[in-house]
């Protein structure tokens, strides 16, 4: 079985191989052993359950909460010639009827489904008129009371596979697991915990930096400018933060989209169709979007605020470089963030669940603050033990120059001690660069020795100087209705002398991906062509797969064939045109030489 399934895999899907644990995955499957598969956000989960469909008979239904992952895997099924369907809350009455009739006569070879379909015992009674080989569990960490996005519909899973006359295979899917969470998944949907796949976490294609003590914005312009034409998104905590961004970048030019709760279901979605068909290359939004995104050609995912834990981070991030290409990831860290988290989780979780989250916030602000190989500290908080230093993120490849900053440090933390150690950032600013603020004078601080010793740099300079002192721990914060700014253990040794201080000098954004005049032609070709099947464009072909066609230059159908994530379906559906492109740019090059 496994060889037909190795055959699927280039027919259908246009791969020669498998990647690392999608063929022990899909063994296991095929040997009807229920499986966890821990893979991470990327790493090609959905071929794990994609490929056993085409191998066995029956419908393989594929549980997941993502509305938008549903439909973009269902259009890229579809272009791969594989009937499949979806079942969810955007459907009519008479289109779900129609949809399920079609499954129980056996006319899909996958069916999606939400969560939150099995709290009805009529849809699940459904069901078992189905002939179903496997149910797919994706997100499979919502089943978990320690997992980060806990559902409890999830714990429906268990009883809806007992009801089938013969038991399919389950098999659960998540990107994001610690020891622990992964423990309780097959706990919860009784897998033996040998049947678990986990590949390792790290995605070698990423580079992980964390900016601290820089202007933000300014960085998020820069950053955009000079990436113009790649697609990026850009996460913030809060809808106040994504809709600031959304008009600093419009009134630059920047083609660029919003999303967040705070927006209607119909501008959230024509965002996000958007964004999805390339229209709009930029996309600022809160964590309420990403959820399964299949854009394959994110090139940079930027984080304005510090998430709330590793797992969300890690999925967010993890969205840039689906393709395989290199990509950038960014954490612009403030320490205002944690007193923002810190708000969030108190409103939105039960008391329960808050020791737990503020635990996993530490963890997230321990990462913006470590000097260590960042992407080492991240699957390394996933579980995984032995790993070495990437030598690509920012931590590793550092070679900025570094300023000594020891007597500036001393004259804030100087004056955070003769204000009393009871202020916040804003106001220790305007006290150092001589304000003539009202609350200033109010407060006397004007008649303080501290006052205005700093007054050549701008109010903005110094709070980005005042986050960098935090960062070093030389400052703390202590968090709470608002933010007070005290001299730390390790700052009384820089007063005294005995500890000097260095800044390395700022983080400078660069351009991502080399400009090539052949990508760019089939990047425009692929935007029409999806027009024209009205989906996606990463879903006609991948910009893995526009790369490769650059570098191989094929002119027949033979050699279309070798391109990577090209199969018999897309060789005849799109095969033409991309030759005649390739071909028409060949003679171009020749006539100008």
């Amino acid at each position: 079985m496994l060889t037909k399934a190795t055959e699927v895999l280039r027919d259908y899907f246009g791969y020669d191989s498998f990647r690392t644990g999608q063929e022990q995955v899909i063994e296991s499957v095929l040997q009807g052993k229920d499986t966890l598969c821990v893979m991470p956000t990327g790493g090609g989960k959905s071929l794990c359950y994609q490929v056993p469909a085409l191998v066995m008979e029956g419908t393989v239904l594929v549980i997941s909460p993502l509305i938008s992952l549903m439909k973009d895997q269902v259009d890229a099924l579809k272009e791969a010639g594989i009937s499949a369907a979806y079942i969810n809350s955007t459907m009519t009455s008479e289109e779900y009827h129609e949809t399920m009739e079609a499954t129980i006569r056996g006319e899909y070879r996958l069916l999606y489904i939400a969560p939150e379909r099995l709290d009805s015992p009529s849809f699940t009674n459904r069901l078992q008129l189905m002939n179903v080989p496997i149910v797919a569990i994706d997100e499979a960490h919502c089943i978990s009371q320690w997992g980060h996005d806990f559902r409890p519909s999830y714990r429906n899973i268990r009883k809806m596979v007992s009801l089938f006359h013969e038991k399919p295979v389950v098999l659960a899917l998540t990107a994001t697991a610690t020891p622990a969470v992964r423990e309780d998944i097959c706990t919860q949907l009784k897998i033996n915990e040998e049947n678990t796949v986990v590949t390792g976490f790290e995605r070698e294609n990423l580079t992980f930096s964390v900016i601290k003590g820089q202007d933000r914005e300014k960085f998020v312009i820069d950053y955009v400018k000079k990436n113009e034409g790649e697609a990026g998104i850009i996460y913030a905590a809060t809808r106040k933060a994504v809709d600031h961004l959304y008009d600093v970048l419009s009134k630059r030019g920047v083609p660029v989209g919003k999303y967040h709760a705070g927006l209607s279901d119909i501008t959230r979605q024509e965002g996000q169709e958007q964004f999805l068909n390339d229209e709009t290359s930029v996309m600022i939004a809160t964590n309420a979007f990403g959820m399964g995104i299949d854009k394959s050609n994110i090139r940079y995912v930027i984080h304005y605020q510090m998430p709330r834990n590793m797992e969300s981070y890690y999925q967010e991030a993890g969205r840039a470089g689906r393709d395989g290409l290199k990509s950038d990831c960014t954490l612009l860290f403030s320490s205002q963030d944690v007193q923002t988290q810190r708000f969030l989780i108190d409103q939105s979780l039960d008391e329960t669940r808050i020791p737990m989250e503020l635990q996993k916030l530490q963890s997230m602000v321990d990462y913006c603050h470590t000097e260590a190989c960042l992407q080492k500290f991240i699957i390394q908080y996933f579980g995984e033990e032995n790993v070495s230093d990437c030598g690509r993120c920012a931590n590793c490849t550092d070679t900025r120059e570094s300023l000594d900053v020891t007597e500036d440090v001393q004259k804030v933390l100087s004056c955070v001690i003769r204000m009393g150690q009871r202020f916040g950032k804003t106001m220790i600013a305007q006290v150092l660069t001589g304000s003539r603020n009202k609350k200033v004078k109010d407060f006397g601080f004007d008649k303080l020795t501290t006052y205005g010793i700093l007054k050549g740099r701008s109010a903005k300079d110094v709070s980005d100087f005042i986050e960098f002192i935090i960062s070093e721990n030389y400052l703390g914060v202590e968090h709470g209705q608002f933010p007070i700014i005290y001299v730390a253990e390790a700052g009384k040794d820089v007063l005294m002398g005995k500890q000097k201080v260095f800044r390395k000098v700022s983080v400078v954004t660069k351009q991502i991906t080399v400009d090539n005049p052949l990508f760019e032609k089939l990047r425009d070709l692929r935007r029409q062509l999806a027009q024209d099947a009205g989906v996606p464009p990463f879903v006609v072909f991948s910009d893995k797969s526009l790369h490769d066609m650059v570098s191989r230059m094929p002119t027949t159908e033979e050699a279309f064939l070798e391109v990577n994530g090209v199969g018999l379906t897309k060789l005849e559906r799109y095969g033409e045109p991309f030759l005649k492109e390739i071909q028409a740019y060949q003679k171009e090059t020749v006539s100008t030489s």
